[in-house]
């Protein structure tokens, strides 16, 4: 399989612990290079269905010539509402790769990688109205405290937000480069990659909306899943796994266990194993990207 726009990370890792019925319907909802769906429908029978979601338009250069799987051009965040008017409720499992693919990091023109000149953009839906030269630009002081507080978690972000509200005046920042340019004082130089990698990472999640995202498709999960599907969680930071965490251990996002009258607990899914899977040394040599990739199974308790 060739994976020169996107090598998908613990593939036979997720998608061995996803499929357990070869009839079974299942979910891809971050399509990409289409690595995952290709493996998830290698396993399936004539019989099976997968329906996978990409709000990037580039994504459907890589879709399969397979008569079994749909493809759905939007943002997961409304799978629910898409499986519902496709009458495909319950699923046997759902699959998420999440952050963004090889592909838009590599690709000229897209804004993701602080490394390549270009527009400050970072849409993963490239009709989309919210760009990352919007953020810089016109957001207030509160909102781009808020960003780099809660989706860089970035040490002087109240420093980096003076210096971006200063460094725009008079001017509209509209490159990688004059970015960079614009919050170098804010750059400690001798890790300048990995904090360009955060404040990038706070603007991307900012502007696709991917926490509010996979906080939906979390909380939807529970009605979408059959009893003993699978979810399957794949993140790339400590603000997503988080919510994967909270949510597999207590059935909400803040991780807080609540119990009825009788002591039972909402917990819709029971995490197996207790602890993250990570790729395997000779996995991460072969792609960086899999470096910080963590993997959570959850597996739905009897519906109640």
């Amino acid at each position: 399989m060739n994976y020169e726009y996107h090598d998908p990370v613990l593939l036979k890792e997720s998608v061995d612990a996803l499929v357990t019925n070869p009839d079974g319907t299942y979910v891809d909802v971050t399509f990409g290079g289409g690595g995952h769906s290709k493996y998830i429908l290698s396993k399936l029978s004539p019989k099976g269905k997968l329906i996978a979601f990409d709000r990037d338009q580039d994504a459907q250069e890589r879709i399969p010539n397979d008569s079994r799987i749909t493809f759905v051009q939007h943002n997961f965040q409304y799978a629910k509402q898409f499986l519902e008017y496709s009458d495909n409720i319950p699923v046997d499992g759902i699959l998420g790769d999440l952050g963004i693919s090889s592909h838009q990091i590599d690709v000229d023109g897209r804004g993701f990688a602080h490394r390549l000149d270009g527009p400050l953009d970072m849409r993963m839906d490239v009709s989309a109205k919210l760009s990352a030269e919007t953020v810089v630009n016109d957001y207030n002081e509160t909102q781009l405290l808020n960003i780099f507080n809660n989706y860089g978690e970035i040490k002087n972000a109240y420093k980096l937000t003076k210096t971006i509200l200063d460094q725009r005046k008079g001017r509209r920042i509209q490159t990688i480069e004059l970015f960079k340019e614009a919050i170098s004082s804010c750059t400690p130089k001798d890790t300048p990659a990995k904090y360009l990698s955060q404040v990038f990472q706070a603007i991307r999640i900012e502007v696709n909306g991917e926490l509010r995202a996979l906080e939906q498709l979390l909380i939807d999960s529970e009605s979408l899943i059959k009893e003993s599907g699978r979810l399957v969680m794949i993140s790339y930071h400590s603000l997503e796994d988080r919510l994967v965490k909270n949510y597999l251990n207590s059935g909400n996002l803040e991780g807080k266990k609540h119990t009825d009258m009788y002591g039972w607990s909402s917990q819709p899914f029971e995490g197996k194993p207790n602890k993250a899977i990570i790729p395997t040394d000779e996995e991460i040599s072969r792609n960086k990207r899999a470096r910080s990739a963590k993997m959570r199974i959850g597996i739905r308790q009897a519906w109640k």
